[in-house]
């Protein structure tokens, strides 16, 4: 099986930090018939009383009208790829070994590993990056 790799809209906003915060923003995502598969919420200490979102995938006017509603964007600072396929001892090493050898910057990495499948989002810094990001790992694991 060969692993897929395809640009991805992230969308973020600012949350609330409080019980309740994430949940509201999620809330009318799901009305909006949202099946998130990437999710990461944080507080930001340097702004007491807040925390950030980021999530994937959203997908025609409905769900993008409610990720509007809920005060969340498509991050035009955060340019991402989409790395899906059977995961293998090692997996990490090696794409970011390609990407070093590529002389590609990570801005951020996030990954996981379910009954043998790998899902991995990568963040980068411009798009160009992750253009060349994109072209490195299909033909180092097409």
């Amino acid at each position: 099986m060969a692993y897929l790799i395809e640009k991805v809209d992230v969308w973020a906003g600012t949350i609330e930090d409080r019980p309740g915060g994430l949940g509201e923003k999620l809330a009318l995502l799901t009305e909006a018939a949202a099946n998130l598969e990437f999710l990461i919420a944080r507080r930001q200490p340097e702004k007491p009383g807040t925390g950030v979102v980021f999530l994937a995938p959203l997908k025609g006017p409905k769900q993008l009208a409610a990720a509007r509603k809920a005060g969340l964007n498509k991050a035009q600072t955060l340019c991402s790829l989409r790395m899906s396929g059977p995961d293998k001892p090692g997996l990490g090493s090696r794409i970011t070994a390609e990407l070093t050898a590529a002389d590609i910057n990570l801005r951020g990495i996030s990954a996981a590993s379910i009954a043998r499948k790998c899902i991995v989002y990568f963040a980068f810094d411009t798009q160009a990056d992750a253009a060349k990001a994109a072209r490195v790992l299909k033909k180092a694991f097409a």
